[in-house]
């Protein structure tokens, strides 16, 4: 409902929640604002239905509520009773004119994004401070949407809580203390002033040209600075949760109706109300929680197109492999790799839209990831070398891009299912869940999580534009014309092919023998990056123990010697050091010196010789 035709007439407000005390303290701090009045409770779904149709009128249009603040997790302790989504849906449905405000204590994605579809325009949880509230309060009743990223605090805290699986919560909603307001501003200051050192220091970690001992001292400083964060947090944390976030931020992403459906929403399973469990990071790995509000990225949209932005920024330098490790796409002449970026990045986007359209819920993510690739990979070959684009062998005329649609299942084994992170990026970018990465969690639009989903991204394009290329070096790699309009211009000999092709088939197998098994050994994915004068391969921790059960043979072979390796190298260091110090002091003060005392004796003889010869001289001649 909008301001227009209500002159100064308050807003009018209904609470759904089955906690009295609750409701009771939520009216008292809501009514003493003139423009807020509350005028009917309910405590159960029939209840709030039945108080719905007294303040009705006969046109639904005309209703006497411009707002329900309703708990998500109302009936959650009563099967029988209707539950809170349910409420939700048959409001919208009956009452299109009310607003919806879900104030709960549900945290789940699932929920919320379900929620969103039956007609609610906006949610903050029940830790939400006073005055924040009020203003969403308004800000909903005029019509307008707020729904706030829940931190991942609060994921943490509800997962921990002994009470997580009740959705009832004591009253909050309570005035602010001067004291509180002060300690949380020193608070915010503080935090702002070390996040802010601590961003510039992570900034300059990121340049991989660091010396050690550069490197190392940028490493003390993070960790100090992490310790600094986790005392400011303890010292001076204040009673509420959530900080007060901007209330202009628009959160007005469009939600998929109920008909749209596509490939992707086959098999749906109860794992669709899986609930998302956030870790709770400790010690100094502990990170800042930002909002999307707080630095501008206000929906799942704007947080995927400053990502792709950021990327689409970085292919507009070098593209040189600046690795050890030959690629594909270091056969194709510059522009030809930027141009199969570029459109891998684009189809990618294509896909989150019709993903985000499509009613996929995150538990599905895992179960789709497959045919997600396949359509990527698929869609990229095709635009990339052209439905219709056919090349001549023999006397036959070959379809380029059908003959390498064949090769998936060669190029999946290969390379698209040893892409790591990929369904935590879709989750990322699809539902705003945090990126977990190392064991901690980062959340969705604060500068460490955009860092870190970059890298992935950028390991994602760089490997799906290998997988396009691959088929193609197996299929046509001396045709002509392919090598014409594709290759290297270094590269378009037969035997700088050969070499080429030759190099890759050694990678595959050291790789599959050797750099895997040592990989999982050392529980790292490898990543390959765009950083500074091209590609760059870092490594980022990961836990494959689960893998490593798995190696067998010779993989299993390679564990077992770096295990080996590792537990007699410094032993037999040891012993050589032991060794050859004594071999040192043997050379050096044995027989050093005892060639050193001969040698002497030797020169003292034949000095005294000589001046007996002289002596013997000087006689004569007298």
């Amino acid at each position: 409902m909008t301001d227009s035709g209500r002159s100064n007439s308050p807003f009018r407000l209904m609470l759904v929640d089955d906690n009295r005390a609750f409701r009771a303290g939520l009216r008292i701090w809501l009514e003493q604002f003139s423009d807020l009045e509350v005028i009917a409770e309910a405590g159960d779904g029939t209840a709030a239905l039945q108080a719905l149709a007294t303040h009705s009128t006969a046109s639904a249009s005309s209703i006497a509520i411009d707002l329900v603040i309703l708990d998500l997790g109302l009936g959650s302790a009563d099967p029988e009773q209707i539950q809170g989504l349910d409420l939700c849906r048959q409001i919208s449905s009956q009452y299109p004119a009310i607003a919806i405000l879900l104030l709960s204590s549900m945290t789940e994605p699932v929920m919320l994004a379900a929620a969103r579809r039956s007609g609610a325009r906006g949610y903050c949880p029940k830790q939400t401070e006073a005055t924040e509230l009020a203003a969403i309060v308004r800000q909903v009743a005029r019509g307008g949407s707020r729904w706030v990223q829940p931190t991942a605090e609060e994921l943490a805290a509800v997962v921990a809580s002994p009470t997580s699986g009740s959705v009832r919560s004591q009253p909050i909603v309570k005035l602010p203390t001067p004291f509180a307001i002060f300690r949380r501003n020193l608070r915010l200051s503080g935090l702002q002033q070390i996040e802010s050192a601590l961003s510039d220091v992570t900034n300059q970690l990121q340049n991989l040209d660091l010396s050690l001992l550069d490197r190392a001292v940028l490493a003390g400083q993070q960790r100090e600075l992490r310790a600094s964060r986790w005392l400011v947090r303890r010292l001076l944390a204040t009673p509420t949760v959530l900080e007060p976030s901007d209330p202009a931020t628009p959160q007005s992403e469009a939600a998929p109706s109920s008909g749209q459906q596509s490939q992707y929403c086959e098999g749906r399973t109860a794992r669709q109300l899986e609930q998302t469990n956030a870790t709770q990071p400790s010690g100094d790995a502990e990170l800042t929680v930002i909002t999307p509000s707080e630095n501008g990225l206000a929906n799942a949209r704007s947080l995927q197109a400053a990502l792709f932005d950021a990327i689409a920024a970085k292919l507009q330098s070098s593209l040189q492999n600046q690795t050890k490790t030959p690629l594909e796409i270091d056969i194709l002449r510059e522009e030809k790799k930027r141009e199969l970026l570029y459109l891998i990045l684009r189809q990618l986007e294509e896909i989150l839209d019709e993903l985000r359209f499509s009613q996929v819920q995150p538990g599905q993510l895992e179960e789709k990831r497959s045919l997600i690739l396949q359509d990527l990979w698929g869609a990229v070959v095709t635009d990339f070398f052209g439905k219709y684009y056919t090349i001549s062998i023999g006397n036959a005329e070959i379809e380029v891009a059908s003959t390498l649609l064949q090769d998936f299942e060669v190029v999946q084994s290969a390379i698209l299912d040893k892409i790591p992170f990929f369904d935590s990026l879709l989750s990322h970018l699809l539902f705003q869940t945090p990126l977990i990465l190392e064991g901690i969690p980062y959340v969705p639009g604060s500068a460490e999580a955009m860092r870190r989903a970059e890298s992935i991204l950028e390991n994602l394009i760089i490997q799906v534009a290998n997988a396009v290329v691959q088929p193609l070096l197996n299929r046509f790699a001396n045709i002509e014309t392919i090598k014409q309009n594709f290759y290297e211009y270094r590269l378009l000999s037969i035997r700088e092919v050969e070499r080429f092709r030759n190099n890759l088939s050694w990678k595959y197998r050291l790789e599959k023998y050797f750099g895997e098994p040592k990989a999982i050994f050392e529980s790292q994915y490898p990543l390959f990056i765009l950083y500074g004068r091209g590609i760059q391969r870092v490594a980022v921790y990961a836990p494959r123990a689960q893998e490593l059960e798995q190696l067998s043979g010779l993989q299993f072979t390679v564990t077992l010697a770096l295990e080996t390796r590792d537990a007699i190298a410094p032993r037999f260091r040891s012993a050589i050091s032991f060794v050859g110090t004594g071999l040192i002091y043997v050379l050096t003060e044995v027989i050093g010196r005892g060639i050193g005392l001969i040698g002497r004796g030797i020169l003292k003889g034949v000095g005294t010789a000589w001046q007996d010869s002289k002596y013997n001289r000087n006689e004569r001649q007298k």
